[in-house]
């Protein structure tokens, strides 16, 4: 049956134009989506009189559409994923997650059903990606895949921290001060020693002048 479009849909045309689409299609997603109408001929004449807005907004859609790929054209956006062994990811960048790296870093608002990825993403590195700004315009830039928080799992332990030498001039500031323990150590002892002496000496003084009295 015919239709005529309200707005564009992909693979069928944009607003106004007069389309031809399985009934059921139409029924049962188009129509309930305010997407298209009958073309019957009440609906003809209405569009023939608004066709003139309807080019106006196409052609103001357009130079929208042109303007977004100049600032977003071979640019690079960054994504993170989660990756294995030798850069495969556990699972894969999907169109969503493109056109939100493309909003957040480009400032650019994509419809995620108009980006092309050429096949899934499934590994690290940097990917071509194709993504349709209007009908008549496309835009190629890259997504760049990176390890979610700048680690790949399964990429092997890290490194064993290993302690600093002590330098030479660290031992010998040490060497006084243990020579000087050991000498505040042994001191007391001579003392005791020389102490010990004396008291011998008066002893036997006062055992000789014992024997001479007697």
């Amino acid at each position: 049956m015919k239709v005529i479009l309200l707005q564009e849909v992909k693979g069928k045309g944009s607003e106004g134009d007069v389309v031809e689409v399985a009934r059921g299609y139409a029924v049962n997603y188009l129509f309930p989506k305010k997407m298209a109408v009958e073309a019957t001929s009440g609906a003809l004449k209405q569009l023939e009189a608004r066709r003139h807005n309807i080019e106006k907004r196409e052609a103001a859609r357009r130079t929208d559409a042109e303007s977004m790929a100049a600032s977003v054209g071979g640019k690079t956006v960054t994504v993170e994923a989660k990756a294995g062994d030798e850069g495969k990811l556990f699972g894969s960048v999907t169109a969503q997650m493109v056109a939100e790296a493309i909003e957040a870093q480009l400032g650019v608002e994509v419809d995620r059903r108009k980006v092309d990825a050429h096949g899934h993403i499934k590994t690290l590195g940097a990917h071509p990606v194709t993504v349709q700004l209007h009908k008549d315009v496309k835009v190629e830039l890259v997504v760049e895949v990176v390890p979610e928080g700048g680690v790949v799992e399964g990429a092997g332990a890290p490194a064993p921290v290993v302690s600093e030498p002590i330098a030479a001039e660290d031992v010998a500031t040490e060497e006084p001060a243990d020579a000087d323990e050991s000498a505040a150590v042994e001191e007391p002892a001579e003392e005791a020693v020389a102490t010990e002496d004396a008291d011998d000496a008066v002893a036997d003084a006062h055992s000789t002048e014992d024997t001479e009295t007697q």
